[in-house]
């Protein structure tokens, strides 16, 4: 079984909600990352690349 595993906040959880899934499944958070999310937009005969928002990743260790 792996010592890692990457844990992404859903659409419709929270931060906490996340967390408490990461403990049922036995891991304990060791990091957190963000990650920007970007779409893009057609503005004056342009295509724009603008941000959208952001994922936030956790990673956990397994518990001993």
């Amino acid at each position: 079984m792996s010592q890692k595993k990457r844990f992404e906040v859903l659409e419709h959880e929270s931060i906490d909600q996340c967390l408490q899934r990461m403990e049922q499944e036995g891991y304990a958070p060791s990091r957190r990352m963000e990650e920007p999310i970007f779409h893009e937009v057609e503005r004056d005969g342009e295509v724009v690349v603008e941000p959208f928002g952001r994922k936030i990743i956790f990673e956990g260790k397994r518990k001993s």
